[in-house]
């Protein structure tokens, strides 16, 4: 019978964690100034040690064998620890450099390599598959389908079945590209183009054997060369079985046990779900998502590119997730959360991270039921919740000069009203037509010699721009927000 242990290791000893930290605050991707936060922080450890006392138990009542999971802030591994065994015969202990099968975590590199190419002119994202895969030529669900694109793959949006011609899934046997182009055009469409979400495997296979047309590289190759080796990913792999890699279990069954499954190598369609990494270098990926400048080294993908790839481009009926160049986009309890997860046999495992707070959780487990999202969750909940607050500077103290009073009042043009109000030492303003005056409200800050710039909700129109008065007679006649006027009325 298998048993699933209590006992779980911490990441190094607390003062080799806290050498790995930023002394002082630093200045995070968007200039946005950050503080850096140690595990050692009070709240942050506080709420370690609760998230750690829960893992435990549901290690102990579920009888997982593994777990490792990682805590980033931005540029910083600032927790990390390993729970269980990665080989419970052995008793061998999971930590953060152990290794786990990764699986559809591999999509987000793959669209990676192909943005490294589009931004290097070598493609379009809107460049036909049978482009550079002359052999491509499935069955289309309507006579009218427009040719299915690379943007199409890297979307899910391509309407291709979810696997190749054959039953890999129960076989472990993967094909290669040379089944896969043999079987394509016996294979139909499930939707048109852009019709619906339709997850594909298959899609993200083909998406790999583009790039491998375009580099003149091997798919394996490519990775090492342009993504992993320049992000120090040193223990990340395409299909090959590393001496740190845990053991992959089944599903608990009724009777407690679990079968242990076998190393698989997936093939040509490692693209879609070859990739075995640790928690410490998932953190090295997270890390880049939250760091501003052109490409060069470390930046394997200039900034742009990557807040590109993390937006929306197809999105669900549900208005809660959507999916973007290679990354699934989810929404909960109003944050939005970039990533994706992994699901190869004996593994579960999933990146997320936000872009807000640039704050991220790899979770990896070697059991087919550990449901590794729901350790994501909570650890966002606990420790995430924590380490914002930590990482928050303090408020800098309100400039106020009376004399900006005599801005409050009522100001009007053709397309509406906008108020001024004084709130406790600063100027805020709202519309005054809305049913709730609240929703919508923004400052005015001031930058100086009487200019104010306005902060808001991101959705309003006028955000971010500047604020200025005009003033005749000695009285307010006028306000400009950007390039738009408004009369004052009244006095």
């Amino acid at each position: 019978m298998f048993l699933a242990s209590r006992r779980s290791f911490l990441f190094g000893s607390a003062a080799a964690l806290s050498s790995t930290l930023f002394s002082s605050a630093v200045t995070a991707a968007d200039s946005t100034p950050l503080i850096s936060v140690s595990a050692q922080h009070p709240d942050v450890a506080a709420a370690i040690r609760l998230y750690e006392s829960w893992v435990d138990e549901q290690m102990a009542y579920r009888q997982l064998p593994g777990i490792a999971i990682g805590i980033v802030q931005d540029q910083t591994l600032i927790w990390a620890r390993g729970f269980g065994y990665a080989d419970v015969a052995a008793q061998k202990p999971v930590t953060p450099k152990t290794a786990f099968r990764m699986a559809s975590n591999s999509k987000m590199f793959t669209a990676i390599a192909v943005m490294q190419m589009r931004d290097a002119g070598k493609l379009r994202l809107d460049d036909p598959v049978v482009q550079y895969l002359p052999w491509f030529k499935p069955k289309p669900a309507a006579e009218d389908d427009p040719p299915i694109t690379i943007e199409h793959l890297v979307t899910h949006a391509s309407g291709l079945p979810r696997e190749a011609a054959d039953t890999y899934w129960v076989s472990f046997k993967f094909p290669n590209k040379a089944f896969i182009q043999d079987t394509i055009a016996g294979q139909s469409a499930v939707f048109s183009p852009n019709e619906r979400w339709k997850y594909s495997n298959l899609a993200l296979g083909l998406a790999g054997l583009v790039v491998e047309v375009v580099s003149g590289e091997k798919f394996n190759d490519y990775q090492n060369k342009h993504i992993l080796g320049p992000l120090g990913m040193k223990d990340t792999s395409f299909d090959v079985e590393t001496a740190n890699l845990a053991k992959g279990y089944g599903r608990r069954m009724p009777d407690g046990s679990r079968q242990l499954m076998p190393w698989t190598d997936t093939k040509d369609l490692a693209a879609a779900t070859g990739l075995t990494s640790t928690v410490e270098d998932m953190a090295k990926f997270v890390s880049l998502q939250f760091r501003k400048g052109p490409a060069g080294g470390s930046q394997i993908l200039k900034s742009t590119t990557l807040r590109e790839m993390h937006r929306v481009r197809f999105m669900q009926p549900t208005w809660t997730s959507g999916q973007g160049l290679g990354f699934a986009v989810n929404r909960r309890d109003g944050k939005l959360y970039v990533g994706h997860g992994g699901s190869l046999a004996g593994y579960k495992t999933t990146t997320s991270f936000n872009i807000e707070n640039k704050l991220g959780v790899i979770v990896l487990t070697n059991g087919d039921d550990a449901r590794p999202d729901q350790f994501a969750e909570r650890a966002f909940d606990i420790i995430g919740a924590a380490v914002i607050k930590a990482a928050k500077p303090p408020e800098k103290p309100k400039q106020w000069d009376v004399s900006w009073s005599r801005y409050a009042g009522l100001y009007r043009s053709l397309w509406g009203d906008s108020q001024v109000v004084e709130m406790n030492r600063e100027l805020v303003m709202i519309t005054p037509t809305a049913d709730d005056p609240m929703q919508g409200m923004q400052k005015l800050v001031p930058l100086g010699n009487g200019v104010f710039k306005l902060e808001g909700a991101s959705g309003g129109a006028a955000v971010g721009e500047l604020v200025t008065f005009k003033e005749a007679g000695g009285k307010v006649v006028q306000m400009r927000v950007g390039n738009m006027t408004q009369e004052r009325v009244g006095s």
